[in-house]
């Protein structure tokens, strides 16, 4: 059918017709110059005259309110039932289905309703629109710079602003992420902070979408991977609490406080377990508690941090971040205050055996601790002025490391799509993105976040958004580029080849050092024992000569009383023949 619409109009409302034709040109008016007005004008030679075409502008600020939004349920009522039907009963909804489907327009209407139902069917499985056509073709390696976008900045709603500690997402798809809230400082806080921490709504971010209410600040938060509902949280006081959104905004259950971290607690963790309940929490205190949420009575497990592996609580080094890889449920790692990383293996027989090597981190606390999620032998370390990878094969010195940055670095973390690539925040309030494939002496990446510390930084499980929290509670939702999170071509097999290049440098390089230290011992040893044989050789030699001269002094003395004794006798004889002269005299007379 075709259709055709039809304008109809008179043609005197169109106005008069405009007849155009081509002439030459008429001079209508010439008006002559007139000299004596030019005695009226002065010259102005040279003029300079400035003309701003721009429209002046003046500043203006205007402070708006945010609007708020909230969402509510709605509550559905069931129509299309009549009025003498009461759909909640059974008998009556059958009773009237019954009827309905013996009408003959009901059957005719299904007939209808099938064949168009049937064709539409048929068109849908006809193609498969979800189907990937370039699933098997290489994609090549993206071009585009790197880049970063914010998409959403959630605020503390307190006037009173704390630090954003910890961020956790949610596991079930980029839908919300749990922020805990905390003031560090201990001589910063004041009475009226409050304890409050939330959990936000990503397209949201005007009013939190549910309000956790600890009895001591959230230190840090973690959702449970197996049950999206379930919340765990270490508390500035050292209790653990789980919540479950389900049934409000207060704890479920709370760790009693004489079983608890006497120190805050600085991570929780779940274990990977068939129930999903398990989980465990390290302290400042020195020890790591394992802890089952149906019972939180007191720990299943302890262990103190000592590095001698005596178990002296005396000895423990308190620790600031955990690290634990599902994929290996036996061992765990833990970052101290002294600046040291200790791995430890969960299942061994002693509790000294628990603890199996210490890496010397850091010059300072360890604030973050993760393992690459493609090669778990491999962990990365933020604290002091740097960033380092490590190996589980070498203990005495990192692979790979970042250069020393003017900033103080608080956290960081591994990309989880991308094994070359990770991220760090600093106190300056940067983020910066590091791929080292791409580059190694700076990131490929550093974005100006705020002008504040930042304290903590999360990854979404996809790659693509991450979170940061900075000193004021302010928690940043920034949305990387495809380059930054999509696998490169070859990326698995050349960060292998770096990760056992830099392996095998560090082992050759220890081996030099430890022949050093063999061969500086060795010289050391020789040289004591030199110094040893000269002094025996100085102490005989003064031996000889003090005995000579002994011998020497033995003998003059010796001599001396030989001389005396023959002069004494030699005196006695001559007195003994004057007194025989004299006795021979005296008989003659």
């Amino acid at each position: 059918m075709e259709i055709v619409y039809v304008y109809t109009k008179k043609r005197a409302e169109f106005g008069r017709q405009c007849n155009f034709t081509d002439r030459a040109a008429e001079l209508h008016v010439d008006i002559p110059p007139d000299p004596s007005l030019a005695e009226n004008f002065i010259e102005r030679n040279p003029v300079d005259r400035g003309t701003q075409c721009v429209q002046e502008m003046s500043e203006h600020d205007v402070n708006t309110e945010r609007f708020e939004t909230d969402s509510h349920g709605v509550n559905h009522t069931e129509g299309g039932w009549p009025k003498d039907v009461n759909y909640a009963e059974i008998e009556q909804v059958t009773r009237y289905r019954k009827k309905v489907e013996k009408d003959e327009m009901y059957v005719h209407t299904i007939n209808q309703l099938g064949s168009a139902m049937e064709h539409c069917i048929r068109q849908n499985n006809a193609i498969d629109i979800y189907e990937e056509y370039f699933v098997d073709i290489d994609v090549d390696a993206i071009d585009e710079p790197p880049s970063a976008k914010t998409i959403n900045v959630f605020r503390d709603p307190y006037e009173l602003k704390r630090t954003a500690t910890h961020i956790s997402w949610f596991p079930d798809g980029a839908k919300k992420l749990a922020v805990a809230y905390c003031v560090l400082e201990f001589q910063m806080s004041s009475p009226d902070t409050s304890f409050d921490s939330f959990t936000w709504d990503i397209e949201n971010p005007n009013k939190p979408d549910m309000t956790i209410k600890p009895a001591s600040p959230l230190v840090c938060v973690e959702y449970n991977p197996k049950d999206a509902h379930i919340l765990l949280g270490g508390q500035y006081n050292g209790q653990i609490g789980f919540w479950d959104t389900r049934k409000g905004s207060q704890p479920v259950e709370i760790t009693p406080i004489e079983h608890s971290h006497r120190d805050p607690a600085y991570k929780t963790i779940w274990i990977q377990s068939k129930t999903g309940t398990e989980c465990f929490s390290t302290s400042t205190d020195g020890r790591v508690l394992w802890w089952d949420i149906r019972k939180l009575g007191e720990p299943t497990e302890s262990l103190y941090l000592d590095p001698t592996k005596k178990q002296d609580p005396t000895k423990a080094q308190g620790a600031m971040v955990l690290e634990y890889e599902p994929t290996i449920p036996t061992k765990f790692m833990v970052g101290t205050e002294q600046g040291s990383v200790i791995s430890c293996n969960r299942k061994a027989k002693t509790p000294g055996e628990k603890i199996v090597a210490v890496f010397p981190g850091h010059h300072g606390p360890v604030y973050a601790l993760q393992r690459n999620p493609f090669f778990v032998k491999n962990f990365l370390t933020v604290g002091d002025w740097t960033a380092r990878i490590w190996s589980e094969d070498i203990k005495e010195s990192s692979i790979m490391w970042t250069k020393y940055h003017q900033a103080y670095l608080t956290d960081g973390c591994w990309s989880p799509t991308r094994p070359a690539v990770f991220f760090t925040t600093k106190m300056d309030g940067t983020l910066d993105i590091w791929d080292y494939i791409f580059k190694q002496n700076d990131p490929i990446l550093s974005l100006q976040v705020c002008d504040e510390a930042l304290h903590s930084i999360r990854v979404q499980e996809h790659g693509r958004l991450i979170a940061t929290g900075s000193h004021n509670g302010t928690t940043t939702l920034l949305e990387l580029s495809e380059s930054v999170y999509t696998m490169q071509r070859n990326e698995k097999a050349l960060v292998t080849a770096m990760f056992e290049r830099e392996t095998r440098r560090e082992k050759i390089l220890d081996a030099r050092h430890r022949e050093m230290k063999l061969k500086e011992r060795a010289r050391t040893s020789d040289k004591v024992n030199e110094e040893k044989e000269t002094n025996e050789e100085d102490y005989d030699d003064a031996n000889l000569v003090e005995e000579a001269e002994k011998d020497f002094f033995e003998i003059i003395n010796a001599a001396k009383k030989k001389k005396e004794t023959e002069e004494a006798k030699r005196k006695q004889d001559e007195e003994a023949a004057i007194e025989e002269d004299e006795k021979q005299d005296t008989k003659k007379v």
